[in-house]
């Protein structure tokens, strides 16, 4: 396939005349005579003076940092004079507060330079990290081809990240496997497809439409938030039964997450492979808008089925993810409960349960937990104890599903709706007793009038960012602290 050049990736993401160079003449390496020409050669063919160009521009007027990679210079290869010229951008992008894009496209280090190369790496790495602990964006483009030591340090970084499609995106170069094993690289492993399948990177986005989806996610990630809409009207909530609740909470046309992103937010990015097959399926995560509130949003698909290991490892990126944005997390709560099973166990399945509980109610921003339907096991409870908690009318929360409780206390599934009652997982049960702030009423049943309903929610949610926001962290973090210390005592 043919490669997108540095030149002409900063010429697509970047507003017209405004990108600014930040290089400097590359620094004197020691080389011989074969590699000086080698240099020379690759200057000559690429009209760059290393393999990597940076600077900053606008998108859409908004100022950024922009590092791109170069593959005909010398495949893109990094070595000390090209390691540098990125570690100083990253740097200044640091001190000047920008969000940064980085675009690699390489072969990985520079073999003409040896090790010493090859520890470029770490500057490389440090600096990005360090641009992260200031929570700055750091966004990665991946072009074709993408290998080795840049893949398997600053390409691998981003915030967020993409591919061109039909990229090859990999951390052994198919060339070398053949070579060393003296057989082909298995096909269609190392595709930017394949990858986002596998929840490797984001999403494979074509160069046309870089530019727009990097405005979204900058919408998202580095805008100010705007007001909030309004705040729906008060109105008294219906006396619902809780098997009433269980059963309308199962209803197939429920909305569920996929519907909320859709239809009640705004400058939807969705991370991870989200959407696609395998077992991070159950867990949507984005970044996205409620009425002008940035936030990440962190979803259970419950069509996707029951929560496995993978999928509370997404969360977890979920919560890391908005933690180093310094962005608000909504938590959208709807799932059947765990997944039960050998794979689960040997994954480290109550391992998982205990580290998103753990990092949710320690977490360093604000966060909203909505119960929008099923709340069933340790699942849901691992998505629960944020700074507010919302309920749908039909949301529920219970150790497990009723016919599982009745299972373990009448040995038969019958008495589900009677137990449903007596543990109080419905949503003015819920409230009652301190593990909700508000339910959102449903007119009867979102699954029959979902746009209504989501209009609803979308505007709560956006409200309760809004307010969040006024608080200081470290008075928000005590609050949830000792919310959490005093359910359940007198």
């Amino acid at each position: 396939m043919s490669r997108i050049g540095a030149v002409e990736l900063r010429d697509a993401v970047l507003d017209e005349g405004s990108f600014r160079s930040w290089d400097a003449p590359p620094v004197d390496v020691p080389a011989n005579d074969a590699y000086r020409r080698e240099l020379a050669d690759a200057s000559a063919a690429t009209g760059l003076d290393e393999s990597v160009l940076t600077g900053e521009g606008t998108v859409f007027g908004r100022r950024i940092a922009v590092v791109a990679c170069e593959f005909d210079f010398l495949a893109g290869s990094i070595g000390v004079a090209a390691a540098e010229r990125i570690t100083v951008a990253v740097e200044r992008a640091t001190a000047e507060g920008l969000p940064l894009v980085a675009s690699p496209s390489s072969g990985g280090t520079r073999m003409q330079e040896g090790t010493v190369a090859f520890l470029q790496m770490v500057k490389i790495a440090a600096a990005v990290e360090l641009h992260k602990r200031a929570h700055l964006p750091y966004l990665v483009y991946l072009r074709h081809p993408t290998t080795g030591g840049v893949f398997a340090s600053w390409g691998s970084l981003g915030h967020v990240t993409a591919a061109e499609p039909g990229a090859l995106i990999g951390f052994l170069g198919p060339r070398v496997y053949e070579h060393l094993y003296g057989e082909p690289f298995p096909a269609g492993v190392q595709t930017a497809e394949n990858l986002q399948r596998h929840g490797v990177i984001d999403g494979v986005v074509p160069l046309d439409l870089l530019r727009r989806t990097l405005d979204r996610a900058l919408k998202v990630v580095a805008d100010a938030p705007g007001p909030p809409p309004p705040a729906p009207e008060d109105e008294p909530l219906a006396d619902v039964p809780a098997w009433d609740s269980v059963e309308a909470s199962r209803r197939p046309e429920r909305p569920g997450v996929g519907y909320l992103l859709q239809h009640g937010t705004t400058e939807r990015v969705l991370l991870s492979g989200t959407g696609e097959q395998g077992g991070a399926a159950t867990t949507q995560l984005a970044l996205a808008r409620f009425g002008g509130q940035p936030a990440v949003v962190l979803g259970q698909e419950r069509v996707g089925g029951l929560v496995g290991p993978r999928a509370l490892r997404e969360a977890r990126r979920g919560m890391a993810l908005a933690a180093g944005l310094r962005l608000p997390l909504v938590l959208l709560i709807d799932t059947a409960g765990p997944a039960l099973s050998a794979d689960a166990e040997q994954d480290g399945l109550a391992g998982e349960i205990a580290r998103c509980l753990a990092d949710l109610v320690t977490l360093d921003t604000p966060t909203v937990s909505v119960l929008l339907g099923q709340g069933s096991g340790g699942p849901a409870l691992a998505m629960v104890p944020a700074d507010r908690v919302l309920a749908a009318l039909h949301g529920w929360l219970a150790p497990l599903p009723p016919e599982g409780a009745s299972a373990i206390v009448y040995r038969d599934v019958d008495h589900a709706p009677e137990l449903a009652a007596a543990q109080g997982i419905r949503s003015v049960d819920l409230m009652r007793n301190g593990i909700v702030d508000a339910i959102v009423p449903e007119h009867p049943d979102a699954a029959d009038t979902p746009e209504d309903f989501t209009a609803r929610l979308s505007a709560t949610i956006a409200g309760e960012l809004h307010r969040l926001r006024s608080v200081p962290g470290d008075e928000r973090l005590a609050r949830r602290l000792r919310r959490y210390r005093r359910i359940g005592l007198p």
